[in-house]
Parts: structure tokens; sequence; C-alpha cells
């Protein structure tokens, strides 16, 4: 495959101006930018499809490697229709602004700025522990691994007089005390395949 100089240096060319403009803060000047990108690559969709061979048409005695291939010219048809549509696009966006705010320069937005001062981290949703936003909070695991919290245990469903802990739940600032069989790992629960009570 043979690659024309030429058509990569205005390539290149095309794309770094594209790419400049594109940057600016211009609406006119975004669009010119988008066409230099477009036809950029056009070009890049031209070189890749070799050097120039004969017309795509069949011929039995033209053997196969001496046809022109059409699938690069069908993707540059292609590409030429969408710039179109993008460059339509942005020209209705350029005169809207022009008609609402009689500028061309897109402005700073205030809420981004904010948005671009915030520090990255957020205690809440960075943390190793998430916050509880519940409207009923659920206290963690007490010390112990075993107890829902670590407030002390008093009457209900247990306690050292059955030898069975209460489980002792915060919620809503009112203190509940839960039947055992309501707390993880409960000990009245038979770990037999049947799960009966003891």
């Amino acid at each position: 495959m043979s690659v024309n100089l030429t058509l990569l240096i205005v390539m290149g060319a095309l794309y770094a101006c594209g790419i400049y403009l594109i940057l600016e803060r211009s609406l006119t000047r975004v669009l010119l930018g988008l066409m230099l990108l477009a036809n950029a690559t056009n070009l890049l969709i031209l070189a890749t499809g070799g050097y120039a061979g004969l017309a795509p048409l069949f011929a039995k005695d033209t053997p196969a490697q001496d046809y022109n291939d059409p699938l690069p010219q069908a993707l540059i048809l292609t590409s030429i229709v969408i710039s179109f549509a993008v460059t339509a696009f942005m020209l209705g966006i350029i005169y809207r602004t022009w008609v609402l705010a009689r500028q061309d320069d897109i402005q700073d937005d205030l809420e981004d700025r904010r948005v671009a001062a915030t520090p990255s981290f957020d205690a809440e949703d960075d943390a190793e522990v998430p916050a509880e936003t519940s409207e009923f909070p659920l206290t963690m695991l007490g010390s112990d691994g075993r107890d829902v919290s670590n407030h002390a245990t008093s009457g209900g469903n247990g306690g050292p007089e059955t030898g069975q802990p209460v489980a002792t739940v915060v919620a809503g600032g009112l203190e509940m005390h839960a039947a055992a069989e309501e707390k993880p790992g409960s000990l009245n629960i038979d770990a037999s395949t049947e799960g009966g009570g003891k």
C-alpha cells in the first residue's frame, strides 16, 4: 500500500488547526474547527484506501487486485453527510445565541465554577462506612460482635436469667428491645437441618 505524503501533511495541518479552533470560546471558531476536523478525517479515510486503482466495475479479464476499493469512498460520503448535519446544527445554535444574547462567545456558567471549586472528596460517598441517611437509623453491631448495640441489656425475652442475650435497637431516639430470634446469630435457633427451636 502506498501512502501519499502530501495527503498526510495536509491532513495533519487540518487536524492541528481544527483542534486549535475547537478549543476557542467563540462558537463560530468552534464550527470552523469542526469543519476542518471533518475534512481531515475524510483525507485520513482516503489515505487508508491505498493507491488509486481501476473503477470498481466488474470485468472478467481484470484481476481483483487492480480494482479500486469502494469502501473508503462510501465512508467518505457518509462522513460528508454527518459533517453537513453537524454544521447545520451548529449554525442553528450560533444563530440562536446571537438572537438571544447578541454575542458569540460561550460564557462561564456559575454552577460549573461552583462544582469545579468543590473538593473531590465527599464525606458521605467516599467514606469506608457510609453515613446512615435513613429516617429510622439502626445501630450497628456491638463491640462483642453479637449484640445489635452496646446498650445495656435489661428485661425482655432473655437476659441473664434465661441465658439468652437481648438485642437492643435504638430507632428514632427510642430504645427498643428485640426478641432474641430477631438478632443476628441468635442462640435460640438450632443449627440442624430442620432449624427447630431449643
